[in-house]
């Protein structure tokens, strides 16, 4: 009886086993979506271990809304932005769940900071949660830089690091200060220059109307300015005695993104790119003495293109002029190990799995 079920006891113990590996494998992987100022960003990673920010994008995708500027013009979002929104919320999570079978506590939805400022995001909030049976987790702003540094930098490394984030508006970052009884304390950084906001402070300087659109004599004006750049970033690092002693320095933000793809021209799969500061030094000369070697990079090389559709030249400028005067204000600089972030991106998801994880001490 026994010899004649074999088969039988054989293919359900196969099957049992399918089902209990499968199982397994879906617990390592986890999906975001995020509401970000301008576009709406999913991602689907799966996370071999998290001390040392080792992981797989199996899936990323987004949709460019500007929802900053519609919250900035009213304090409100339009109701066509909450329910354009939700829409593409509800049928991106359908997608994820029906092609990766994750787990729902694996899955999760936020929005960013400049989305507290509509004070009617309880509309967005409950018309996400109606079709979808998840909440919306609206980003604290006091807690953006906590975020960026635990998705950023390697757990493994928070000890011994520190980072930064060219953004658009503002370079924010932090590092994690060990203190006793295994306990840490987030220390946030930030300068009040971004790309967008250094290269409106240097236009300012140019008086000439006629000079408006020069660009040498915008490149001379930036020059100029430097060092108001660099007495900020001296004034950083001054009130900041501890990051000195840091070994590595973590970098990310679209400055970093833009120099990483330019200069290096290839397509990098490692989530973490080694640099240093001759490479950017480098790269500076390119960027304001023979602009024309990226342009026709980016003829042939589609990222070289999403890079200048994104900034021109005058945003590159100011992006490096931040990217330099950050690097250049760190004594001892050859001494330590410099990174881009490549996988900017994800960077929230990471931190949300990392607070999630027993392995990684996230309590600061």
């Amino acid at each position: 009886m026994l010899k004649k079920n074999n088969p039988q006891i054989l293919f359900f113990i196969l099957l049992n086993l399918f089902f209990t590996l499968n199982s397994f494998s879906q617990k390592s992987i986890y999906a975001g979506i995020e509401i970000g100022r301008r576009a709406i960003k999913v991602s689907v990673i799966d996370v071999n271990n998290i001390r040392k920010a080792d992981y797989k994008i199996l899936s990323f995708w987004t949709e460019r809304i500007p929802f900053a500027d519609h919250i900035a013009a009213n304090n409100a979002l339009p109701q066509e932005d909450i329910n354009r929104a939700s829409v593409i919320v509800s049928d991106q999570l359908k997608k994820i769940r029906a092609e990766y079978k994750i787990l729902e506590e694996n899955i999760f939805i936020v929005a960013a900071p400049v989305f507290q400022s509509a004070r009617n995001i309880d509309a967005l909030k409950n018309k996400i949660s109606s079709l979808t049976s998840k909440e919306l987790d609206v980003l604290d702003v006091s807690e953006e830089a906590k975020t960026l540094v635990k998705g950023a930098i390697p757990p493994v490394d928070f000890a011994n690091a520190f980072l930064l984030d060219i953004g658009a508006q503002t370079t924010k970052g932090g590092y994690i200060d060990e203190l006793k009884d295994n306990k840490l304390e987030f220390i946030p950084l930030e300068l009040d220059f971004g790309t967008m906001t250094l290269t409106d402070a240097v236009q300012k300087t140019v008086l000439n109307p006629s000079q408006a659109n020069d660009m040498s004599t915008y490149q001379e004006k930036s020059f100029d300015f430097n060092s108001v750049l660099r007495k900020k970033v001296k004034d950083l690092l001054d009130k900041n005695p501890l990051l000195l002693k840091k070994d590595k320095m973590y970098l990310s933000g679209g400055a970093v993104w833009a120099f990483s793809t330019l200069y290096f021209n290839e397509n990098v799969k490692d989530h973490y790119i080694a640099f240093t500061l001759q490479d950017v030094i480098d790269y500076d000369a390119v960027l304001k003495n023979n602009f024309g070697k990226f342009t026709a990079l980016a003829k042939t090389n589609s990222e070289a293109a999403r890079v200048l559709n994104t900034y021109d030249q005058k945003y590159l400028i100011s992006a490096n002029n931040i990217l330099v005067s950050c690097l250049e204000g760190i004594p001892n600089l050859e001494t330590k190990k410099i990174y881009f972030v490549k996988e900017g991106q994800v960077t929230w998801l990471i931190s949300y799995i990392a607070d999630r994880s027993k392995k990684v001490n996230t309590n600061f």
